[in-house]
């Protein structure tokens, strides 16, 4: 075995420690794949010592762990001087748990062409500001993984955590497998077994996670993770509205209106998502006028259609909650075993205008217009309550409330949500012949419906502040460009601050 990381000549000649970082979340086991390291090194002969520094606030908190490595002296009256945090440009071996967190490495001087090996799962963990971000506010893993690749000297890549999933194992026994099989520490893969084994927790599982990191370290099954694979297979109770799609619409919106119509009959029912292709319907002519082979406008009203037809109501948040895979899903990032209990326990805070949503129209608007009612509401649901899903009280509770689904047609919610999306699509249907460009800005404009509750309140009023602006914009020659600003100063402040600004500066 040749290790690239080896002394020279014996350890007398050695000069400097191994180096090597680990940056992992919060339960990933970073500080156990440390302690693995540090294991196999005092059993190598080599002085070993790690430390750690804890973050906080990006997603669970990221944790750098610093491991330094160097052999035992030959003159015991000589210890060698090891370091507790890593020196940018200084790092032998960066180990990322994350995509994010490998791009993270390279801007902070960790990772450097000319010496690191860089070993980097391709999987993404979104950080808090994308997932709260009122648009689309995900950072390109394309950018991400370029970054990577052009920061180290080595990338070692895969999607680390699905090998963990595959294995049943755990993500900090797949990346040391990989640190193994990129072959720069001077041990042999029997060392780096031991240290597992050492360890007497979960030495099965975590060996079969190390074989699967050692065979994609290898060269076997490596690839970078595609987190924008959108294929789909539909079953036999899609066949027909597929076989539909495959001959009313065009090839390049295939990807988009696929899985829609698996995520709305899911959501209600198969009427539902052809309701969604009858919706459609007028758009692909008016698609069909410009010949344009990649349909924007066609692909972005689908996309926008099927998310808002999707919308999130009281009675679509319970069904979600009591479905099989989430408790199977809980179970497993909770490590529990077989045998033993998991409580899910959720907190939820019912509100008037929730709860009228999903009522019939006419109840709903009753409700609505009952102050009484409202503070009766209020004083029930004053500071929340704590429902146990996994209790039988707790699963009725949230069953009964998503039962609402069968009646959600005839709801408040959908019936003022089908008038807008009418009115929408008429729009877009009317302004494409006129100006394409513009339509498929107005197409986009639904990104500001999301959530529920403050979240959904605000963007519907940024929504109706960019509907009313319309009218006005399309006298302008370049009123497309002019929707575009107005849309994404909506998108960067839910607030309505940057729509207003914006819109006095376009007005001028």
């Amino acid at each position: 075995m040749s290790a690239i990381l080896q002394p020279v000549a014996g350890a007398a000649v050695q000069s400097r420690a191994i180096t090597i970082a680990i940056l992992a979340m919060g339960g990933e086991g970073g500080g156990v794949l440390a302690d693995w390291i540090v294991d196999m090194a005092e059993q190598g002969g080599y002085l070993a010592q790690t430390t750690s520094v804890p973050g906080v606030a990006q997603r669970t908190g990221t944790t750098v762990y610093y491991v330094e490595l160097f052999p035992e002296p030959q003159n015991q009256n000589t210890d060698p001087v090891l370091a507790l945090m890593p020196v940018p440009g200084e790092v032998d071996i960066v180990i990322a748990s994350e995509l994010m967190e490998a791009a993270r490495a390279v801007q902070r001087g960790l990772v450097t062409p000319d010496r690191t090996v860089l070993i980097a799962s391709t999987n993404r963990v979104y950080s808090m500001t994308e997932k709260t971000a009122t648009g689309d506010g995900r950072v390109d893993h394309t950018q991400l993984f370029e970054a990577a690749k052009s920061g180290a000297k080595i990338l070692v890549h895969d999607d680390f955590a699905a090998r963990a999933h595959e294995t049943n194992s755990v993500i900090s026994a797949v990346l040391f497998g990989a640190l193994a099989g990129a072959d720069v520490l001077p041990f042999e893969r029997e060392r780096f077994q031991q240290a597992i084994q050492h360890g007497g927790v979960g030495v099965a599982s975590s060996l079969a996670g190390f074989a699967a990191g050692f065979a994609s370290a290898r060269g076997q099954n490596a690839r970078i993770a595609d987190v924008t694979n959108t294929k789909l297979k539909v079953g036999w109770r899609l066949r027909e509205l597929a076989a539909r799609i495959q001959q009313e619409f065009p090839a390049a919106s295939h990807e988009i209106v696929l899985p829609a119509i698996q995520k709305l009959t899911d959501y209600q029912d198969l009427h539902y998502a052809n309701e969604y292709l009858d919706r459609l319907a007028p758009v692909v002519s008016a698609e069909a006028l410009h010949g344009r082979p990649d349909v924007p406008l066609l692909r972005e009203a689908a996309r926008y259609l099927a998310l808002w037809m999707s919308y999130e109501d009281a009675s679509r948040v319970a069904d979600l909650k009591i479905r099989r895979t989430r408790f199977e899903r809980v179970q497993q990032e909770s490590r529990a075993k077989q045998a033993q209990l998991v409580q899910i326990r959720e907190f939820l805070y019912p509100r008037a205008e929730e709860i009228a949503d999903i009522l019939p129209a006419p109840w709903g608007r009753w409700l609505m217009n009952s102050e009484w009612m409202q503070r009766l509401i209020e004083r029930f649901a004053k500071g929340g309550q704590i429902v146990e899903t996994t209790s039988l009280a707790g699963f009725l509770k949230l069953y009964f409330m998503a039962g609402f689904r069968r009646w959600r047609r005839n709801s408040l919610r959908h019936q003022r949500e089908r008038m807008k999306i009418e009115t929408w699509l008429s729009l877009l249907i009317a302004i494409a012949p006129e100006d394409y460009q513009l339509a498929a800005e107005v197409a986009e404009s639904p990104r500001l419906l999301k959530g529920y509750g403050d979240t959904y309140a605000r963007g519907v009023k940024n929504y109706e502040a960019l509907m009313s602006a319309l009218p006005q914009l399309q006298r302008k020659p370049d009123a497309a460009k002019c929707f575009r600003k107005l849309l994404d100063a909506a998108l960067s402040d839910d607030s309505g601050d940057k729509l207003t600004e914006a819109m006095q500066q376009v007005a001028a």
